[in-house]
């Protein structure tokens, strides 16, 4: 019998066409799994059965009367709790967020995916506010990881990560300042995007500024270029929303990676120390691409790390995203994102604008760096999934969570398209992840190149079962 919680988006419409399953047969399946991973991994904030099983119902209706409501119709689909959901509130993942309101709006993501017909069965975790890349917070807890529950899920979308690679629902909408669809999809081996800033809409703006995008996290890049056909068009409520794109992301998928010009720098010039065994599967995965009809080059671009810049940035949102909190609330955020609050508050406008400076630099060099290469790939991160509950890697020296993630926050800064494909594991089997990076506005070739990868089954050899399924 068809396992409904392991199959893709695709996959689960295809069945309701041919009459193999049903939307209500899915959700059902999809919650099961939602409730029985809960008590170790703690993915969700939030289950909304009674609403998803209506819903579900609504759309198998519709399936029987061959009139699908949209591109999404009865697929079980889960949002990070920092996006609106109409109907529920929206903690973000804090207690100073008061869950009295009227949370009668949704995010422009959560609205195209409703008109879409998508069934909503909960909200998943976050840290406080997003501000760090594991996903732990004072309202809800540790994250953990799906094939290690004592290691960290990555952050900060590590309960859409653990949601997805479960089989909790195949398409998971989550955000990312610094690398936070990214890094959770590395540690827990799923696919996500970083689209360029502005091809997903995003409302309320985040105080993040324009770090922030919102991007799908799936099980393959197939699922991803059908979820970003959906989300991916502007809504009159985000002034910095592109315009819609020029065809849709999933026809475009079958172009393969022929001819492409492809740059791939393990270290980021020696910048960055990688763990052996993720190089060499990162490097595996590049090797593919080449025999596959790509023109490798190994270089690297013109960067040098831009952290200060970066957390003159990351640390100022944070302190204006809690400046109206009272006293009383100040003592109920995370110690850690209380501290950078603290800091962000002591930056000038002058420190913020000299920050944009370094951006605006950053951009410039990586657009004279794609003019020659059309992508570039990298490790997600350097390191496999550590300790759950830590910020840093125990014994790492590091001292907040950029130090062991150089590889994906430079791209929030430049705004590119940037995504995770998992490549492999670890001597623990603990997943792998290699970036991919487009010139901004080419979305459709990071799509293109990682469906190359999952073709070819470089994505999905070296994956693990998770432990909780």
């Amino acid at each position: 019998m068809t396992e409904l919680t392991d199959l893709t988006a695709v996959r689960l419409l295809d069945g309701y066409r041919k009459g193999e399953w049903s939307p209500v047969e899915a959700t059902r399946a999809a919650l099961e799994r939602a409730e029985a991973i809960q008590p170790e991994v703690n993915a969700f904030v939030r289950l909304t059965a009674e609403d998803a099983l209506a819903r579900a119902r609504e759309s198998e209706e519709r399936w029987r009367r061959g009139e699908p409501q949209g591109l999404l119709d009865g697929v079980p689909v889960t949002v990070k709790d920092i996006l609106l959901q109409r109907g529920a509130p929206t903690l973000r993942g804090s207690k100073a967020v008061d869950p009295a309101g009227r949370w009668d709006e949704d995010a422009p993501s959560v609205a195209r995916l409703r008109e879409h017909g998508a069934v909503f069965i909960g909200k998943t975790t976050t840290p406080e506010y997003g501000w760090k890349g594991v996903t732990d917070s004072p309202l809800s807890g540790v994250t953990r990881n799906p094939y290690d529950p004592s290691r960290t899920a990555g952050g900060s979308s590590g309960g859409s990560a653990a949601a997805v690679a479960l089989g909790a629902g195949p398409l998971s909408l989550g955000t990312d300042g610094g690398g936070s669809v990214r890094i959770p999809a590395s540690f827990c081996g799923i696919f996500a995007l970083k689209p360029t800033y502005g091809r997903v809409p995003l409302y309320p703006a985040s105080a993040f500024g324009t770090l922030a995008h919102v991007g799908p996290m799936t099980r393959d890049a197939a699922d991803s270029a059908l979820l970003m056909d959906v989300i991916g068009h502007p809504d009159s409520r985000d002034w910095s929303a592109l315009t819609a794109p020029p065809g849709p992301y999933t026809d475009g998928l079958a172009g393969g990676v022929r001819g492409l010009r492809v740059a791939y720098s393990p270290s980021l010039g020696g910048q960055v120390a990688v763990r052996p065994e993720v190089a060499t599967a990162v490097r595996r995965a590049v090797e593919r691409l080449a025999e596959l009809g790509a023109y490798v080059t190994e270089t690297d671009p013109d960067l040098t790390d831009p952290v200060e810049a970066f957390h003159t940035l990351w640390f100022s949102g944070a302190a204006r995203v809690t400046e109206h909190l009272g006293p009383h609330q100040r003592e109920l955020l995370d110690p850690g994102l209380r501290e950078i609050c603290d800091r962000g508050a002591r930056y000038s406008a002058l420190d913020y604008l000299a920050a944009v400076d370094v951006r605006m630099d950053l951009g410039r060099r990586m657009g004279r760096f794609h003019d020659t290469y059309d992508l570039l790939l990298t490790p997600t991160l350097p390191i496999t999934a550590f300790e759950a509950g830590a910020e840093v890697p125990k014994g790492s020296g590091h001292r907040r969570w950029t130090g062991w993630t150089p590889f994906t926050y430079p791209f929030n800064m430049t705004q590119q398209p940037a995504a995770s494909v998992p490549v492999g594991a670890d001597g623990d089997g603990l997943p792998i992840g290699l970036q991919l990076v487009a010139a901004r506005h080419r979305d459709d070739l990071v799509l293109r190149a990682a469906h190359a990868l999952y073709e070819a089954g470089v994505a999905s050899a070296g994956r693990v079962r998770p432990s909780g399924s």
